[in-house]
């Protein structure tokens, strides 16, 4: 363990000891404080002179009563001050909290003058332990610790920053006209859905005024679909994984030349490219490097460590996943599917088998064994933009905006979808003001609280459902400030993840956080009720997490080696992993989609009647016919001038 490693166990180990108000009567708190500071101490010199702290203005004194401990705990004891007390005109006695604490640092029966110099110590390194959470307190050289204010735009930056990024959000500076836009569009939807709802309908409200929406009928699959699925699915040419790997860069050059030495020299390597689909399908599959092993010098075991090494990391990956979602735009099936400025973000969940510290304990999704977590975000054109390896299961709401800010490739998206697990009311309102439609899975739609702006208003049957109570003069009072840290996350100076400790302290919101969550709560009440009001809302919702939920299956199948579990002891090699099988899928997709699209052309050839609405509910997602088990092949057959392979007869069953 690390002296750093040491320092935070050491501090965290003293606040896991504070005790209840008022507890202790027969001094045993006492005395475990006494036996664990013996273990603290030593720490003390080495956290104060070696890492380099600061503090805002509210924790400045903390940080100066935590630098002057040493000195106190050096201090000989004399006549006036006894051993185990510390002079009182030497420590900060004012920053000595009430209640029980003032008992413990001025015990009765003490020295006139002193104070109980292991009380005094430990209330410190409590405040100082507070403040480090709340960031108030911070280590100046620290990613994880430092202070994420200072990365917001101020001063001369934000004045030349500020006239391009608001109005890129199209966010004006004077917030009275935006504000009251909303609050008409608000009071519309509630005045809508109240009129809307009639007896025995979908939408109900109960005694209590919770909104209920009832079940949507099944979507029907007509028989010209199921036809349409079979023939296509029949259709597909049997191949294996790296066959598909292969294809995909022999259709798309740049695919392959996106992989570049880290050097940035041009390659020497003959058939670079078969030992990156090699290495792609090893890491996809999780199967090692053995199975894709072979007597041919672009696949020995020394060549695929010397390219695995210099070739294959995240910016290539990115570089030749926009190819890929380059090319999946172009594909006519694929705009039948969408436009691709929808996305939805998701996770996959992957048990570590190795001792990391980067993954996680939840037996919900890892049994007894620990995990990290895969955030990836699709299109609608059912291609991947993005991912991001997470440690364990966090609640990544403000990982989402990160990953939908530093997509692959492709149109930034205008609509995102997330599941149930990634919104709240200040959430909803930073990814509204970064200019995005919001639409999260709802949970526990009667549950959810809802949200007016005018009190006097009289809604109807929804008139007890608008519980809450929206505070545009807070938003008003804070706006400068939301528009600074809107702008910060937009421009990049600093992560949306990170912006939520600006607007949070110890899991409560501060004022400015509180006025993000009061905007957040127009459009998340506007959400509800659009998805209340209107079956095709609720069905486009659903489709595109039905979508998702097929490219995690694609994934679970793809990812079979070793029961599914990582061994990437390091989250560099989880990330180089999972931005591999990332790649792999999408090759998958776009194969797939080439094909299917060939195979509907064909069969409009023939004079099958082929509907565009059956077209467009056809899955790029299909994989019985992709070998992805034993044998794997790295030798393209001939593809003749038009470089497809041979369709199959869905009409002959398979031998």
């Amino acid at each position: 363990m690390g002296s750093r490693d040491r320092l935070r166990a050491a501090v965290d180990g003293v606040a896991e000891m504070i005790p209840p108000a008022g507890a202790d009567p027969d001094g045993r708190w006492r005395a475990a404080v006494v036996e664990r500071f013996a273990t603290v101490r030593p720490f003390l010199r080495v956290l104060c002179e070696v890492i380099e702290f600061g503090a805002t203005a509210d924790a400045q004194r903390v940080l100066d009563a935590m630098r002057a401990l040493p000195q106190i705990l050096d201090t000989r004891p004399s006549d006036r001050i006894p051993k185990g007390y510390a002079d009182a005109r030497k420590v900060d006695v004012a920053l000595v909290p009430g209640g029980w604490w003032q008992r413990l640092v001025f015990p009765k029966g003490r020295p006139e003058g002193t104070v109980d110099r292991n009380a005094y110590v430990f209330c410190v390194l409590e405040l100082f332990h507070t403040g480090l959470k709340h960031r108030d307190i911070f280590a100046e050289a620290s990613d994880r610790w430092s202070d994420p204010r200072a990365q917001l735009l101020t001063g001369a930056r934000w004045a030349q920053a500020k006239d391009a990024a608001l109005g890129a959000l199209q966010l004006p500076e004077d917030p009275e006209e935006l504000l009251a836009e909303h609050a008409a569009d608000l009071d519309g939807a509630w005045r809508a859905v109240g009129g809307g709802i009639v007896p025995d309908g979908p939408v109900s409200i109960d005694a209590d005024g919770r909104l209920h929406v009832a079940k949507d009928d099944a979507r029907d699959t007509p028989p010209s679909l199921v036809d349409l699925r079979d023939r296509t699915g029949a259709m597909l040419p049997g191949v294996d994984l790296p066959e598909v790997i292969l294809e995909v860069m022999a259709e798309y050059p740049a695919f392959a030349e996106a992989f570049t030495a880290v050097s940035g020299g041009n390659t020497r390597l003959a058939d670079l490219h078969v030992s990156i689909a090699a290495l792609l399908t090893a890491h996809a599959l999780n199967v090692g490097l053995k199975p894709v092993l072979a007597d041919l010098p672009a696949l020995t075991r020394d060549r695929l460590a010397h390219v695995e090494q210099h070739y294959l990391r995240p910016e290539n990956y990115a570089a030749a996943n926009a190819v890929l979602i380059e090319a999946q735009a172009t594909i006519p099936l694929a705009q039948l599917w969408g436009g691709g400025l929808v996305a939805a973000v998701d996770r996959m969940r992957f048990v570590v088998a190795v001792r990391t510290a980067d993954a996680r304990a939840n037996p919900k999704y890892f049994a007894h064994k620990r995990g990290v977590t895969w955030l990836n975000m699709i299109s609608d054109q059912a291609v991947g933009l993005a991912g991001m390896v997470l440690s364990g299961t966090p609640r990544d709401t403000l990982n989402v905006v990160d990953l939908v800010y530093n997509p692959d490739g492709g149109p930034r998206p205008e609509v995102l979808i997330t599941d149930a697990g990634s919104y709240s009311d200040v959430v909803f309102g930073i990814v509204t003001l970064l200019g995005f439609d919001y639409r999260p899975v709802l949970a526990d739609l009667p549950d959810t609280k809802l949200w007016r702006i005018d009190a006097g208003a009289d809604y109807g049957m929804l008139d007890k459902a608008a519980r809450g109570r929206v505070d545009l003069a807070k938003i008003r009072r804070h706006w400068p400030d939301i528009l600074r840290v809107i702008a910060s996350v937009h421009t990049r100076e600093i992560s949306a993840h990170d912006v939520i400790r600006v607007l949070q302290h110890d899991g409560r919101l501060t004022d400015l956080g509180e006025a993000v969550a009061h905007y957040g709560r127009i459009f998340k009440t506007l959400h509800v009720l659009t998805f209340a009001d209107d079956p095709s809302y609720r069905r486009h919702l659903k489709g595109i997490r039905n979508l998702q939920e097929g490219r995690h299956g694609l994934g679970r199948h793809v990812f079979h080696g070793r029961k599914g579990e990582l061994y990437q002891a390091y989250h560099a090699g989880m990330e180089d992993q999972l931005g591999a099988l990332g790649l792999v899928l999408n090759c998958i997709t776009l194969w797939n989609t080439l094909y299917l699209n060939h195979a509907l052309g064909a069969l409009r050839t023939q004079g099958y009647p082929v509907l565009d609405a059956d077209a467009a509910r056809l899955s790029a997602y299909q994989h019985k016919h992709i070998n992805v088990h034993g044998h794997y092949t790295f030798a393209l057959p001939d593809l003749g001038e038009q470089r497809r392979r041979p369709l199959r007869d869905p009409d002959q069953l398979d031998e």
